[in-house]
């Protein structure tokens, strides 16, 4: 299934949710690589005196990142969001995406993420300013609203798409929720009603049944997987072939398993350098091997390595000794 936003069309309408600490360059061409229609970055401060950091300038990183680049961008500034969301596309972003779902508390103490779902009139202004700083489609991604008393999901996706916002995610929680309890569609669906832009749903999608229910009951346009991605990034291939052929997918090859993963760990390495790329590595190896044999012995051996060299090896040995007993 295809999707278009923009002037883009993407390989397919699965797609990798942004994570502030995960879906960094390395991670986003391996979703990219393994079936994901696309990716989006990790969130950008729209305060540019913060910019001149190693961690900003990572994340504004597209080397080598297949088309179209989505950059996200958070903040409670409209002058300031159309700012920063002008420098990115001059750095390379083909779609600005701007944040008013996430739930951190240092974000919406800045009156930024999800926080904004509370003042309309500067979601307004927001999304305005950033629409009209740019060329490229502007994308936006929310919760169903900030508790369940304020659930305004419809009435702030039918303000974006007025404005000229050209697809709108939506996580079925409130920002009251976190990452407690279930997501809901219900409010996809009805968004999906409301609207004519491309609607993505986002929210515990782990399994490629899941995805067809999702998208059976909502008329979602598409999806956004964010945490079934981390320690399984080939999720994505698996919700693909579900999807086209209506049968669940061959388990993963135990060799190409390890392939997968110590080519993530080589990008890791060589993105960040060592010993950043070490420390980085290891919340990807403990994702990776959740639910397998002796994992939580694996787990404090590999965390306690420095060098790169010695990570690697250990996770070599780990995935490829009796490869069979530890099939995905």
């Amino acid at each position: 299934m295809s999707l278009t936003i923009g002037p883009y069309q993407l390989r397919n309408n699965i797609g990798l949710a942004p994570m502030a600490g995960i879906t960094d360059l390395p991670f986003r061409r391996l979703c990219m690589r393994l079936g994901a229609g696309f990716a989006v970055g990790e969130m950008i401060t729209s305060d540019i005196s913060l910019w001149h950091t190693s961690k900003t300038r990572r994340r504004m990183d597209h080397t080598g990142e297949p088309e179209p680049r989505i950059v996200q961008i958070a903040g409670g500034d409209p002058e300031d969001m159309a700012q920063a969301a002008a420098l990115n596309v001059v750095r390379g972003a083909q779609i600005i995406d701007v944040n008013m779902g996430c739930p951190a508390k240092k974000v919406c103490r800045k009156a930024a993420g999800s926080s904004l779902l509370r003042d309309p009139g500067l979601v307004r202004a927001i999304l305005e300013a950033t629409v009209a700083a740019v060329t490229v489609p502007v994308t936006l991604k929310i919760r169903t609203g900030w508790d369940e008393t304020s659930c305004n999901a419809v009435a702030i996706a039918g303000l974006a798409a007025s404005i000229g916002v050209a697809a709108i995610a939506i996580h079925g929680r409130t920002r009251a929720q976190r990452f407690t309890g279930e997501a809901e569609y219900d409010t996809v669906r009805a968004v999906k009603r409301a609207i004519d832009i491309p609607v993505l749903a986002n929210g515990d999608v782990r399994t490629p049944s899941d995805a067809v229910r999702i998208l059976d009951y909502t008329g979602a346009d598409g999806l956004l997987i964010g945490r079934a991605a981390q320690g399984r990034p080939w999720v994505f291939r698996e919700i693909m072939g579900f999807i086209e052929h209506g049968a669940p997918p061959a388990p993963l090859d135990p060799q190409e398993l390890s392939d997968i993963m110590l080519a993530h760990l080589d990008e890791l390495y060589q993105f960040y350098g060592d010993p950043t790329g070490v420390r980085i590595a290891r919340k990807h190896i403990g994702w990776y091997c959740e639910g397998r044999p002796d994992a939580a012995s694996f787990r404090d051996t590999v965390m306690r390595v420095e060098s790169a060299v010695e990570q690697r090896a250990i996770v070599s040995e780990y995935f490829t000794n009796d490869p069979e007993a530890r099939a995905a």
